[in-house]
């Protein structure tokens, strides 16, 4: 499924001086067929009623879906961009780390679909999200 697979470590280089950087989000595992990552539920993930918001678990969604999406074209000829993004918040969480997980619904030639199910520590779903992206020629020099 991977145009290419980096490291974990080279993935997570990607992201230095990124909002993904901000919010301690980091790529724990790249699978056969999915990604995953940790982010923490702390000051930075927090809303102002001390749990975790929904625009973080979106942006966590994001993320993984985002690499994905990168990792399955050949970044030379092509790149990927959000069309579309939603989320169902379905349980709060206070403390503590949440995991999401990204696998590909559709792998498309102009489009992918992912689907990312984030979850607590303990594996109850936090947050389903599903991401959309188009998947673009990059433009060659003109000669």
């Amino acid at each position: 499924m991977w145009f290419f697979k980096p490291t974990i470590e080279e993935i997570n280089q990607m992201s230095r001086n990124t909002m993904v950087e901000h919010l301690g989000i980091t790529i724990i595992a790249i699978g056969d067929d999915y990604l995953e990552a940790r982010m923490p539920v702390d000051k930075r993930t927090h809303q102002p009623m001390g749990l975790l918001h929904g625009g973080a678990s979106v942006v966590l969604a994001e993320t993984l879906g985002s690499f994905g999406a990168y990792l399955c074209v050949n970044p030379q000829e092509k790149a990927c961009v959000g069309l579309e993004i939603n989320a169902n918040h379905i349980r709060s969480v206070r403390t503590g780390f949440v995991i999401g997980r990204a696998t590909p619904k559709h792998l498309g030639k102009t489009t992918q679909v992912w689907e990312i199910i984030v979850s607590t520590e303990d594996g109850k779903p936090v947050c389903l999200s599903r991401l959309t992206v188009q998947v673009l020629d990059i433009q060659k020099e003109a000669r």
